[in-house]
């Protein structure tokens, strides 16, 4: 046991965990799995076990979480640079630029707004996300698997609406620590009618600045000021997410992509209910 961090300027004080290199591994390989089944990094489970298993107040595990999503997401971004052809995210990159646009304008505000807020008005703000997030997988369980999109076609329309959810998508992902392929995908799918592969390639297009951005905002703030954390907790758990981001991949064949969703989206929900409902 080791440190106590306060989680804001009128709220309790936590204990947290002292991070350990082993442990923070051995949870980072079967969150990634998880994340790999479906196409995510996995960070929004990650958020539930920062706070609940390690100890870490809501806006430090967002901090940490956000740094660790840009260690799997640069590392999916490599991959899929090496190993599939990128031609058809090209069509793609006007809507995926103007979402980038909003989504690292909002992120910038987003970690602002992290690190004034009173702690529990952001836990119960991470506990809805959550909560919504949970909900939109057990939704995708059941929704069908091609979808045309309501903006299909390239214009100025196109571009406005882009760059609207881009401005939610950034929220997002500096209020929860996520890369946020969890909703960027889905709009890229539903809202612009992109192919589920060029999707995929994208959204980490657009997480990569978005969360670059992030980091970098927390740095300035010295969120990563501790060597402990970022030796025995950032650098593992990134480590064992990719690792069990590659896994979950190689497995996606193997597993029923809606009833993992539906399983996940379950469980989320019931994570953030107990780490963060109080």
């Amino acid at each position: 046991m080791g440190r106590q961090a306060l989680t804001g300027s009128s709220d309790t004080a936590t204990v947290a965990v002292r991070p350990h290199a082993g442990r923070a591994f051995g949870f980072g390989v079967p969150i990634g799995t998880l994340g790999g089944l479906i196409g995510l990094g996995g960070a929004e489970f990650r958020l539930p076990v920062l706070t609940g298993v390690f100890g870490y107040p809501p806006r430090s595990a967002v901090a940490l979480n956000l740094a660790i999503s840009l260690i799997t997401v640069s590392a999916a971004l490599t991959v899929r640079t090496v190993t599939l052809d990128l031609t058809p995210v090209v069509a793609l990159l006007p809507v995926a630029a103007a979402i980038a646009l909003g989504a690292v304008a909002s992120a910038y505000l987003g970690v602002g707004w992290v690190h004034r807020v009173p702690e529990v008005q952001l836990r119960r703000t991470i506990l809805v996300l959550l909560l919504a997030i949970g909900v939109g997988l057990i939704l995708e369980a059941f929704a069908p698997g091609e979808a045309t999109g309501l903006l299909p076609e390239p214009g100025p329309t196109t571009l406005l609406v882009a760059v609207v959810c881009g401005l939610a998508i950034g929220l997002i992902s500096s209020l929860l620590g996520v890369a946020g392929g969890e909703v960027i995908i889905p709009t890229l799918l539903f809202v612009f009618g992109a192919d589920i592969v060029a999707a995929g390639t994208a959204s980490l297009l657009i997480s990569l600045p978005t969360v670059a951005v992030g980091v970098a905002r927390h740095t300035r703030r010295a969120a990563f000021a501790d060597r402990v954390d970022r030796r025995r907790m950032i650098a593992p758990m990134g480590a064992g997410s990719v690792l069990g981001a590659i896994i979950g991949g190689l497995l996606v064949g193997l597993a029923p992509q809606d009833a993992i969703k539906l399983v996940l989206g379950v469980i989320l929900i019931a994570s953030a209910l107990r780490v963060f409902r109080h």
